[in-house]
């Protein structure tokens, strides 16, 4: 119950993280920034990621069979969440459902990318997480990083 509680509330700071943070960060420098420092996670951890145009670097793991969710879909995952210097701020061992719309950018296009019983490395730059708002343990315009297991989607 717990986790399902804080589970929600970063969903609700992640919509609060869309308000416009231009005053305070450049955004072309926050986005050069932090493409930085996942190519020096990538290398560090010889991942073989791939960049869509977005910005979001992935590594589908294990893909799954069947469809692939879509932006819209309810998912259920396990997952774990790094800042980018290896600190966790979040695991779920538990099975959590949600839907898709409802969570950071980084998650909405990330997920759509591996099929049920797939699991997928995101690392998700800042404009596609929670921007300049602090979420909880995670400091402002952090790169995130999420391992996915996806078990079913609706």
């Amino acid at each position: 119950m717990q986790k399902a509680l804080w589970f929600i509330s970063i969903v609700l700071l992640a919509l609060a993280s869309c308000r416009n943070n231009s005053a305070t960060v450049d955004p072309v420098k926050q986005a050069a920034k932090d493409d930085s420092i996942i190519q020096v996670y990538v290398k560090q951890h010889h991942i073989a990621a791939v960049k869509d145009r977005s910005g979001l670097y992935y590594q589908v793991l294990k893909p799954g069979s069947g469809a692939n969710p879509a932006a819209s879909s309810t998912v259920k995952v396990t997952y774990t969440g790094t800042l980018a210097d290896g600190t966790q701020f979040d695991q779920s061992t538990t099975p959590i459902e949600f839907p898709l719309t409802n969570v950071i950018p980084g998650w909405t296009k990330g997920i759509t990318l591996v099929k049920p019983g797939g699991k997928i490395l995101l690392m998700i730059p800042s404009a596609l997480g929670y921007g300049g708002q602090p979420a909880g343990e995670i400091p402002p315009n952090s790169v995130l990083v999420f391992t996915v297991d996806l078990l079913g989607v609706k």
